[in-house]
């Protein structure tokens, strides 16, 4: 079955997103049927390319992904390539008449997707000369795909969306989190609403608190001069903790249409709060490892010697609606951790506290799992309670099949689904949530705490815990 009629325009066709993310996904749609053979794509850049040789670059990023060459090649030939400067007129009246070429060629219908994988400062300049210069089509759809960030902070983001809705709807602006594509991450609601036994514990009755950790053993890899603008609370808590945190949180609306989930975890991000300031924050940065062989944050490329910037955070977070009072959601990310760790963990009530607490856990990386430990009696003579983990783990056979994050986001914006895409208010939310934490530690001189690369982190951030009588569970 093959569907999907359209021409995509991807600017930043000879970036490392593309090649990595963009080509491969592309390819999985295509060879399962999900991309019309009445597709093509125009790629874009600076780069003095030929057509040809940009062939080559899509044909070498789909290598991994074991392609049968007759289908490679076909596949190939739907690719096209445009030297272009963002800024030039000119320029996008060549891509005009190229997308009207290859519409008369594809058939497409008129439905046109535009994805930027360029800085954001440069969204608002392509998405002006997009309408000005008439590339926006009159019969079919558009769609605009764009990566994170989305602004810098609420200020950055309101302008930023102003500029965008000059040209587009919000109906038509699918922001990529890539951690709403992942498979597990897409269980979360099923299970939630759709198993009476776990709908009757999901409530705050039940639930004594949720861990969320979004771990990762490598530092910043010569991202260093991004990471100065931005730090782990902009990349990593504002976007993919924030919107677990709506998934987990949410209330079942009538349906599960994406105007209705969206709407809801609007309602989530409103509403969250640190009860106590700056005693619920943890903040830290990674020096150089305990044996040497890993270097610090300040010794990477392009980070100021004496940056404060963050590269780990621990936050207590409350949700300020009667369905959610008084439960505690833990968040933590961190750069050069012992261990890549993406995991979620609803710990639910005990009624003894000489017992371990039940907790069900949804584990994103490195092996994706849904776990439910519960306690039993043991059979010797020692009646001792012991740890009964029910799991299921995705068979390696169908993590093959499974679709990644990008070809799942692809595939939805094509079929013209938002649910995995989050609307400005729940952008701007988030936003509105960071920057009273960095407001934080401007105002009181919140510790930055160092903690030794390939470390568990910063001791600070146990402490925030063991404050409630509680620890990070690390299973």
């Amino acid at each position: 079955m093959r569907q999907n009629h359209l021409i995509m325009t991807l600017f930043g066709a000879t970036g490392d997103l593309a090649s990595r993310k963009l080509y491969p996904a592309l390819y999985q749609l295509y060879a399962k049927n999900l991309l019309s053979n009445e597709f093509a794509l125009i790629g874009t850049g600076r780069r003095d390319w030929s057509q040809d040789h940009f062939r080559d670059v899509v044909r070498h990023s789909i290598q991994p992904c074991d392609p049968s060459e007759k289908l490679l090649e076909e596949f190939l030939t739907h690719f096209y390539y445009l030297q272009a400067d963002i800024e030039s007129v000119q320029d996008y009246a060549a891509l005009k008449s190229l997308i009207s070429q290859l519409e008369a060629t594809y058939h497409s219908q008129g439905n046109r997707v535009f994805y930027i994988s360029l800085a954001p400062t440069l969204f608002a300049t392509i998405t002006h000369h997009l309408k000005e210069q008439a590339l926006l089509s009159e019969s079919g759809y558009n769609r605009l795909i764009i990566e994170k960030p989305f602004g810098y902070d609420q200020e950055s983001a309101r302008k930023l969306q102003h500029q965008l809705e000059r040209s587009f709807e919000e109906e038509q602006i699918y922001r990529i989190d890539h951690y709403l594509g992942k498979s597990i991450v897409n269980q979360i609601l099923p299970i939630r609403f759709h198993n009476p036994i776990l709908k009757a514990l999901w409530q705050r009755e039940m639930i004594d608190h949720i861990q969320i950790s979004l771990n990762e053993s490598l530092g910043v890899e010569g991202r260093g001069a991004y990471y100065e603008t931005s730090g782990v609370s902009r990349d990593m808590i504002q976007n993919h903790a924030l919107q677990l945190v709506t998934l987990l949180t949410l209330d079942e609306p009538d349906t599960l249409s994406a105007q209705a989930i969206r709407q809801a975890k609007i309602q989530i991000l409103k509403n969250l709060r640190l009860a106590n300031g700056s005693q619920d924050l943890v903040r830290g940065q990674y020096g150089p490892s305990v044996n040497g062989k890993e270097k610090g944050y300040l010794q990477e490329d392009g980070v100021a010697p004496d940056s404060q910037v963050e590269t780990f955070m621990a936050v207590k977070v409350f949700i300020d609606l009667p369905e959610w009072q008084n439960v505690p959601i833990y968040l933590r990310s961190g750069k050069a951790l012992k261990d890549k760790k993406t995991d979620i963990k609803i710990i639910f009530q005990s009624p003894d506290p000489d017992l371990p607490a039940n907790y069900l856990q949804f584990e994103l990386a490195p092996d994706p799992k849904i776990r439910l430990r519960l306690n039993q009696m043991d059979s010797t003579q020692r009646r001792e309670f012991k740890d009964l983990p029910l799991s299921y783990q995705v068979d390696s056979r169908l993590a093959k099949r499974l679709p990644k994050d990008y070809e799942k986001l692809l595939y939805d914006c094509f079929q013209g689904d938002l649910n995995n895409f989050a609307h400005f208010l729940e952008v701007d939310y988030a936003w509105q949530f960071i920057d009273q934490i960095h407001q934080l530690w401007q105002q009181e001189a919140t510790p930055l705490y160092p903690y030794p690369a390939q470390s568990q982190g910063p001791q600070a951030a146990d402490d925030l815990l063991r404050r409630d009588n509680r620890q990070w569970i690390q299973e």
